[in-house]
């Protein structure tokens, strides 16, 4: 793959897009109306480079019987969904119509097709496809803020400067999981920070003997999740949510808060970077893996972090500030390359910096945020990483995500959802639990070899 430099100021991308409509045959059947659009590249990978031409084949499923109207599809094509945007009509013919574009830097191209209700079609189908353009190129729209790791030295300073009160409440397992120990976990930490979990781990484990594992939530509120599958991987797991709110209350209780003290949450258009609500989160997770590492059954050597979205920043974020941590596994990460729209590209969730009519950001906000970005928390990473990404995100937008995956600078993996949107899919779920069992081997190879 060809490097590249960065996508320059929007005007600049105008020129990106080197547009051909290719037409084939098509009949619609008004008794057969068609179940869905595919949208296909010409490469099973999706990856091509700078300047070079990509190819998308939408096919109508399933394939329509001769019939004398013509069916109509809308189509967009744009720089991960970014202005200017290149827009056209094609009359599908045979089921089948072709589209093809260019990027003139590294990023995804993005092709939105839309088949309008109309004669024949009786609802209205949207569908997306992404090809990754020379994606290893991608470099950050901004520098850290020089002061980035003082700020989060300072953080942890204050967070550890006195002893944490931690509260484990038994917790009864059905019988089909008697082989687990399981606690309700509350503590408090300076700063007021409460950090409320799930711990579980193998009944009768020998102290020093269990690798330990923190999973934790992508964006909303709701209780932590009970950790017996991780724990029966053999390791000593523990489930935070991501707010310090109580666990296993009735659903109206989450959906209260929701509505009411955390509405709109990570939304806010803060000024300083010490009223950023994330502060707070991330704390919570470092408390949480000082609480973890405590635990006798720790083995000492192997720390997991494991979270999607949301909490895919998080885990980013606990590695490049603890050490401790051995490997960081982050699902289609939030927070990537906040600063994107500094220069007409894509920019990461939550999308909390206000635009005005001009497209300029607020630059108190930004700079606010900056001190909460992947991209900037990746370079600070020595643990091994492993991320997945979806070609079709639009809330976490690929460019974000390989941005923040480019700066990482340790053995890392990445797995490309390619028909994915903002989720992991079950083949993106085996990847991951597939690479947190390889690591604990590795782990437990080295460990057999120094001794």
């Amino acid at each position: 793959m060809s490097p590249s430099s960065s996508f320059q100021k929007t005007a600049r991308i105008v020129g990106l897009f080197c547009l051909t409509a290719l037409f084939s045959s098509l009949s619609l059947a008004a008794e057969d109306p068609p179940q869905g659009l595919i949208i296909q590249t010409d490469r099973i990978d999706a990856v091509y480079s700078v300047n070079e031409r990509v190819t998308f084949k939408i096919t109508l499923k399933p394939t329509p019987k001769e019939h004398d109207s013509e069916v109509l599809v809308n189509w967009t094509l744009s720089a991960d969904g970014q202005a200017p945007k290149k827009s056209g009509q094609v009359t599908l013919k045979g089921g089948v119509a072709e589209i093809t574009g260019q990027l003139a830097t590294p990023g995804f191209l993005r092709l939105e097709a839309v088949l309008p209700k109309q004669e024949g079609v009786p609802e209205r189908i949207r569908t997306f496809a992404g090809a990754a353009v020379s994606p290893f190129a991608i470099k950050p729209s901004q520098a850290a803020p020089d002061d980035f790791d003082r700020y989060w030295a300072q953080q942890m300073s204050e967070l550890r400067s006195a002893p944490f009160e931690v509260k484990l409440t038994p917790v009864e397992l059905p019988a089909e999981k008697s082989d687990f120990v399981l606690f309700d976990l509350q503590a408090e930490v300076p700063g007021g920070i409460i950090v409320s979990g799930y711990l579980s781990y193998p009944k009768g484990a020998a102290p020093g003997s269990l690798p330990a594992f923190l999973s934790v939530h992508g964006a909303g509120v709701r209780s932590s999740i009970i950790p017996t599958s991780w724990a029966s991987e053999g390791m000593i797991a523990l489930d935070i949510n991501a707010h310090g709110i109580p666990n296993g209350k009735p659903s109206a209780f989450y959906k209260a808060l929701a509505d009411g003290e955390l509405k709109n949450y990570p939304r806010k258009a803060w000024k300083t970077r010490e009223e950023v609500y994330f502060l707070t989160m991330f704390l919570r997770v470092l408390a949480a893996l000082d609480i973890l590492t405590d635990r006798p059954e720790w083995d000492g050597q192997t720390l997991i972090t494991r979270g999607t979205s949301q909490g895919g920043a998080q885990s980013l974020a606990a590695a490049a500030l603890d050490s401790r941590v051995t490997l960081a596994v982050a699902g289609v990460s939030a927070m990537c390359d906040l600063s994107g729209m500094t220069i007409g590209r894509a920019t990461g969730w939550p999308r909390s910096v206000p635009i005005d009519s001009e497209g300029h950001p607020d630059a108190e906000a930004l700079q606010a945020m900056r001190y909460y970005d992947m991209v900037n928390f990746a370079s600070r990473i020595e643990a091994d990483v492993v991320m997945t990404v979806g070609f079709i995100d639009a809330t976490c937008p690929p460019t974000t995500v390989y941005t923040a995956y480019n700066n990482l600078n340790t053995p890392k993996r990445i797995f490309n959802d390619l028909p994915t949107a903002h989720k992991n899919s079950p083949e993106a779920h085996a990847f991951m639990k597939k690479e947190i069992r390889e690591h604990i081997q590795k782990q437990s190879t080295q460990n057999c070899n120094a001794e």
